[in-house]
């Protein structure tokens, strides 16, 4: 179960990362932050299962910052991200 947990979650973020590298979705979307909370917690949640603690730290850190990134969004405030 471990192992399709961590195939799935890591996929989701790939995915994501890709079409926004690739324009298709702008950093600031929900599509892309969802994807980044839901696969962020699903590669810390499997990497809880094996008690892999930095890559826990790394994926919870990462789904949180997506996560805030969303409630920033939601609460109409504008998300800032470095210029170019």
């Amino acid at each position: 179960m471990s192992e399709v947990l961590q195939w799935t979650a890591a996929v989701v973020v790939l995915a994501a990362f890709a079409l926004c590298q690739w324009g298709v979705w702008p950093a600031r979307s929900y599509r892309y932050l969802a994807c980044n909370l839901v696969g962020g917690a699903g590669l810390s949640a499997a990497a809880l299962l094996s008690r892999q603690w930095g890559f826990v730290l790394l994926e919870a850190i990462w789904a949180l910052v997506a996560a805030r990134s969303i409630a920033v969004r939601l609460s109409g405030r504008e998300l800032r991200l470095p210029a170019s």
